[in-house]
Protein backbone atom coordinates (compact mmCIF):
# COMPACT_ATOMS: atom_id res chain seq x y z
CA UNK A 1 0.00 0.00 0.00
CA UNK A 2 1.03 3.56 -0.62
CA UNK A 3 2.80 5.29 2.25
CA UNK A 4 4.04 8.86 2.36
CA UNK A 5 5.79 10.01 5.51
CA UNK A 6 6.56 13.72 5.73
CA UNK A 7 9.01 15.11 8.26
CA UNK A 8 11.24 18.09 8.96
CA UNK A 9 8.67 20.66 9.98
CA UNK A 10 8.94 22.82 13.04
CA UNK A 11 8.78 26.30 14.53
CA UNK A 12 11.22 28.79 13.02
CA UNK A 13 11.75 32.53 13.00
CA UNK A 14 11.08 34.54 9.84
CA UNK A 15 14.03 34.47 7.47
CA UNK A 16 15.25 31.08 8.58
CA UNK A 17 15.31 27.81 6.64
CA UNK A 18 13.85 24.34 6.88
CA UNK A 19 14.16 21.22 4.76
CA UNK A 20 11.19 18.90 4.52
CA UNK A 21 11.48 15.24 3.55
CA UNK A 22 8.93 12.77 2.28
CA UNK A 23 9.76 9.08 2.28
CA UNK A 24 7.60 7.11 -0.13
CA UNK A 25 6.79 3.43 -0.41
CA UNK A 26 4.21 1.14 -1.94
CA UNK A 27 4.47 2.49 -5.48
CA UNK A 28 7.09 3.13 -8.13
CA UNK A 29 8.45 6.38 -6.77
CA UNK A 30 11.05 6.80 -9.51
CA UNK A 31 8.30 6.67 -12.15
CA UNK A 32 6.02 9.18 -10.46
CA UNK A 33 5.97 12.93 -10.61
CA UNK A 34 5.60 14.30 -7.10
CA UNK A 35 3.96 17.36 -5.61
CA UNK A 36 4.32 19.33 -2.39
CA UNK A 37 1.09 20.89 -1.15
CA UNK A 38 0.34 23.00 1.88
CA UNK A 39 -2.76 23.95 3.81
CA UNK A 40 -2.85 26.95 6.06
CA UNK A 41 -5.49 27.33 8.79
CA UNK A 42 -8.82 28.29 7.28
CA UNK A 43 -7.53 28.02 3.72
CA UNK A 44 -7.75 25.48 0.95
CA UNK A 45 -4.90 23.13 0.18
CA UNK A 46 -2.62 24.58 -2.49
CA UNK A 47 0.21 23.36 -4.69
CA UNK A 48 3.60 24.59 -3.56
CA UNK A 49 5.92 22.82 -5.99
CA UNK A 50 6.14 19.81 -8.25
CA UNK A 51 8.89 17.76 -9.84
CA UNK A 52 9.12 15.35 -12.75
CA UNK A 53 10.38 11.79 -12.54
CA UNK A 54 14.01 12.61 -13.24
CA UNK A 55 14.03 15.88 -11.34
CA UNK A 56 14.68 17.90 -14.46
CA UNK A 57 11.26 19.52 -14.61
CA UNK A 58 10.05 21.60 -11.71
CA UNK A 59 7.19 23.99 -11.00
CA UNK A 60 6.81 26.52 -8.20
CA UNK A 61 3.90 28.59 -7.01
CA UNK A 62 4.60 32.29 -7.41
CA UNK A 63 4.46 32.74 -3.65
CA UNK A 64 7.53 30.50 -3.11
CA UNK A 65 9.49 30.98 -6.35
CA UNK A 66 13.09 31.87 -5.63
CA UNK A 67 12.85 30.77 -1.98
CA UNK A 68 11.90 27.08 -2.14
CA UNK A 69 13.63 24.26 -4.00
CA UNK A 70 12.06 20.87 -4.69
CA UNK A 71 14.30 17.88 -5.31
CA UNK A 72 14.22 14.10 -5.18
CA UNK A 73 16.50 11.13 -4.62
CA UNK A 74 15.02 8.19 -6.50
CA UNK A 75 17.56 5.80 -4.96
CA UNK A 76 16.18 6.67 -1.53
CA UNK A 77 12.52 7.05 -2.56
CA UNK A 78 12.64 10.46 -0.97
CA UNK A 79 11.27 13.86 -1.95
CA UNK A 80 12.64 17.09 -0.47
CA UNK A 81 11.57 20.69 -0.12
CA UNK A 82 14.28 23.16 0.84
CA UNK A 83 12.61 26.28 2.21
CA UNK A 84 14.66 29.44 2.62
CA UNK A 85 13.75 32.96 3.71
CA UNK A 86 10.64 31.68 5.42
CA UNK A 87 7.76 34.08 6.01
CA UNK A 88 4.86 33.94 8.46
CA UNK A 89 2.54 33.31 5.50
CA UNK A 90 4.39 30.04 4.85
CA UNK A 91 2.85 28.67 8.04
CA UNK A 92 0.89 25.56 7.08
CA UNK A 93 0.78 21.80 7.14
CA UNK A 94 2.89 20.53 4.26
CA UNK A 95 2.02 17.34 2.39
CA UNK A 96 3.69 15.38 -0.37
CA UNK A 97 1.71 13.44 -2.94
CA UNK A 98 2.28 11.23 -5.92
CA UNK A 99 0.43 12.01 -9.13
CA UNK A 100 -0.14 8.25 -9.38
CA UNK A 101 -2.18 7.98 -6.18
CA UNK A 102 -4.95 9.72 -4.30
CA UNK A 103 -3.28 8.89 -0.98
CA UNK A 104 -2.31 11.70 1.40
CA UNK A 105 0.21 11.37 4.20
CA UNK A 106 -0.19 12.92 7.63
CA UNK A 107 1.72 16.05 6.71
CA UNK A 108 4.29 18.03 8.68
CA UNK A 109 3.56 21.32 10.44
CA UNK A 110 5.64 24.37 9.57
CA UNK A 111 5.17 27.43 11.75
CA UNK A 112 7.01 30.66 10.99
CA UNK A 113 6.76 33.13 13.82
CA UNK A 114 8.86 35.54 15.79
Amino acid sequence: QVQLVESGGGLVHPGRSLTLSCVASGFSFSYSAMIWYRQAPGKEREVVASIGVSGGTTYYADSVKGRFTISRDNAKNTLYLQMNSLKPEDTAVYYCKSVMSSYWGQGTQVTVSS
